[in-house]
């Protein structure tokens, strides 16, 4: 296929050049009626090309294959069998996927590291999850995926299982040895869903780690906007081979998704596969070289440490690393990433990735500069002179990871639509929770609905708000009170 075209933004251009009058929605009408308040905010163009995909786009029967043309271009690109858009970002498409492969009360592994969006899958579809523990790192306090023999070994516990869905990337960058897992899922003749959000860009460089088709994975979901060019809410998910119906997944994409998808997100997908094809291993040539200048200075600075390699890849941890996430430890100054965080934004105008307990970490991608990484380094080398200035810092309270997994009592379903009552929370030490306690970012849920509480979990979460943590999926936001099942 000609990977210059860009079906989506040539037909955008084309209706420019002949407009329709419109008796459709959006009722803007391309801008015309937008307030100029609100032009002048957001500019004329983002209505202008607001434009119905079916009707607007193309003709009322989608007679030029507009939208299918651009998925198929996606799908050369990068490798896969089929390739689907969707405007509602991956937490539709992972649970398009799931749905795909686990009905109701059916079986499906999951790592327990896994998204809320996944999660929230398992509720609405009634999916009984048979949790994979991830690959605790307790010195760091930090997980990495599961391993291929964890998955190996709930497969052969859990033969009606009807697949495996794991993260890799994790927001923190480490990354699962898929290929392995992979092989464990098919030799049971099993699927396999990777939840690859973070991961967009790794078909497009050698020195970036191995993406989930190449390692035999059946589906994949990225989120384009997270490490691509993509607006906000733009998804892509691949399907290979025949372990998974692709019109199962298509109806079940068409179930969950909007009938009103944004032309905006869809041509600025189409643009990015182009822009990848053609120019993105010299991107990201410069982007990785960047990375590197980026952590060999941050490593120079008193008090920092950048987590590589060495921290997070060996046996019993991560298979491999995205070098992009500059996860920077600040244990040795006294503080969190939360006071650290805030600060750096307030003092520097930095906005980082993920802040926690110990550390702070910047996402980099292909449209970094010297300009962005000298900011930043600039930003970290005033925190370690004013880092005094932040402390004492709260104590978050850490469990042990034992400590930390806890009892699936209820299907995460019939816990979270089932008859509920708020407690407080010194009385929820022993109930069933009915909602997700998620600390966010990196948004992995701590306690999801049907997982009975322990006192260890709570005084995380507790603690970790006082420190500066955010849990914004639950109905009380400070956890003076929590959603339980009725007993």
């Amino acid at each position: 296929m000609d990977q210059s075209q860009a079906p989506v933004l040539e037909a955008l251009a084309a209706f420019h050049a002949n407009p329709l009058t419109v008796f459709t929605p959006p009722g803007h009408k391309q801008g015309r009626g937008a307030d100029p308040r609100v032009i002048q905010a957001l500019g004329a163009d983002v209505f202008r090309s607001d434009v119905l995909a079916t009707g607007g786009l193309d003709d009322r029967t989608d007679t030029r294959g507009i939208l299918r043309h651009a998925q198929e271009l996606m799908a050369e690109a990068v490798g896969a069998d089929h390739t689907f858009f969707s405007t509602c970002g991956s937490s539709l498409s992972v649970k398009a996927a799931m749905l795909a492969v686990a009905g109701p009360h059916q079986k499906l592994l999951v790592g327990r590291d896994a998204h809320k969006s996944v999660i929230a899958g398992l509720i609405l579809a009634g999916i009984r999850p048979v949790w994979v523990e991830p690959q605790w790192d307790a010195d760091l306090h930090l997980a990495h995926p599961p391993s291929a023999e964890s998955v190996r070994a709930a497969l052969h516990e859990h033969p009606d299982a009807r697949g495996a869905l794991v993260t890799s990337p994790t927001p923190y960058g480490t990354c699962a040895d898929l290929e392995a897992i992979a092989e464990a899922c098919h030799a049971a003749g099993k699927p396999l869903i990777v939840d690859e959000a973070w991961g967009a860009h790794l078909p497009f460089h050698p020195r970036l780690p191995r993406w989930a088709m190449d390692a035999g994975a059946d589906v994949c979901v990225t989120s384009v906007h997270k490490m691509g060019s993509g607006l906000e809410q733009s998804s892509v998910f691949h399907l290979q081979g025949d372990l998974v119906d692709r019109t199962a997944l298509k109806q079940r994409e068409d179930l969950l998704g909007t009938t009103s998808p944004s032309t905006l997100v869809y041509a600025a997908l189409d643009g990015w596969r182009r822009q990848m094809v053609q120019h993105g291993r010299a991107l990201y040539d410069h982007a990785l070289d960047l990375a590197d200048t980026v952590r060999e200075r941050v490593q120079e600075l008193d008090g920092l440490h950048v987590h590589g390699r060495d921290d997070f890849c060996s046996p019993g941890h991560a298979a491999d690393l995205d070098p992009l996430q500059v996860i920077v430890d600040i244990t040795d100054l006294g503080t969190t990433g939360y006071r650290a965080g805030d600060w750096l934004r307030s003092h520097h105008h930095l906005a980082l990735h993920l802040c926690d307990h110990r550390r702070v970490s910047a996402q980099l991608t292909h449209a970094d500069d010297t300009t962005t990484t000298d900011a930043l380094l600039n930003g970290l080398r005033e925190l370690t002179v004013i880092a005094p200035d932040l402390r004492p810092a709260p104590r978050v309270h850490l469990p042990s990871p034992e400590r930390l997994r806890l009892e699936q009592a209820l299907l995460p379903r019939d816990a979270f639509f089932g008859p509920t009552e708020q407690v407080p929370v010194e009385k929820a030490a022993g109930r069933t929770v009915a909602e997700m306690l998620t600390p966010y970012p990196p948004g992995i849920p701590a306690a999801l609905p049907g997982e009975r509480l322990n006192q260890d979990v709570l005084d995380y979460l507790r603690s970790g708000i006082e420190a500066g943590m955010l849990v914004p999926d639950s109905a009380d936001p400070a956890l003076d009170t929590i959603r339980v099942s009725v007993e």
